[in-house]
């Protein structure tokens, strides 16, 4: 999935706050859930608004992104 199918910001929807495409869920909200331990499956319950497409889709971007900053920083150190 790209960014903008999962992601909306919109400045009429929760102040312009990142949300995930559809829903009124922030982002953010995910990661709190997963940082304190929660499973994504116990947040797709809580927000049931929010596809597992979205979840494991926006995981997944993050991922990508976190790998390629790592490459990035192993490139310079070297």
């Amino acid at each position: 999935m790209r960014l903008d199918e999962i992601i909306e910001v919109d400045p009429e929807k929760m102040s312009g706050t990142p949300v995930f495409r559809g829903t009124r869920v922030p982002i953010k909200n995910l990661f709190d859930y997963l940082e304190g331990g929660g499973s994504v499956e116990v947040f797709l319950d809580d927000f049931p608004t929010v596809d597992r497409e979205q979840a494991f889709g926006m995981i997944e971007v993050i991922r990508r992104r976190l790998l390629a900053d790592m490459r990035r920083v192993t490139v310079i150190k070297i």
